[in-house]
């Protein structure tokens, strides 16, 4: 995944998606609500499932792209990785069609986004696109966390 990708999913279209369905809902809309929708569909559904595909589909571009690693060794785990981007990928896609599925969404890629962070956050000798996935992933732990707390409150 791209910079300019993580970008558009992490931050750009939530945003974007809150914004115009609370502009243009006819009905009283819950702010924390639209917030956890979008964010969900786009952070988990949208940023994994592609992430995923991308893991199984082409596994060198996660190995040698963030963590530089020129071995091709490692694909099959990456793959395995990737099927688990999908799955959570998935979950979090279908959330936007069974809301009850949101909070469910955002524990389960919260989580992942946390630990991914953290392992991120103690490599040493990261590159631009490490360092842009552990900052994305630390602020999607955050939003997630908020989503999970309010949604069970």
């Amino acid at each position: 995944m791209n910079i300019v990708l993580v970008i558009l999913v992490m931050f750009v279209c939530p945003a974007l998606f809150v914004v115009t369905e609370a502009a243009t809902s006819h009905h009283p809309v819950s702010v924390y609500f639209l917030i956890a929708k979008w964010y969900v569909f786009w952070a988990v559904g949208i940023r994994m499932f592609t992430a995923g595909v991308w893991q199984v589909l082409q596994p060198a571009f996660t190995v040698r792209g963030i963590f530089g690693i020129q071995s091709a060794e490692s694909y099959p785990f990456v793959r395995e990785v990737g099927f688990g981007n999908l799955s959570m990928g998935t979950l979090g896609i279908w959330s936007l069609y069974r809301p009850g599925w949101i909070v469910p969404a955002a524990l389960v890629g919260g989580l992942y986004y946390g630990l991914a962070g953290l392992l991120h956050a103690f490599r040493k000798g990261k590159n631009a696109m490490e360092e842009t996935v552990m900052i994305s992933d630390a602020f999607a732990f955050l939003v997630l966390l908020v989503v999970v707390v309010m949604g069970w409150a």
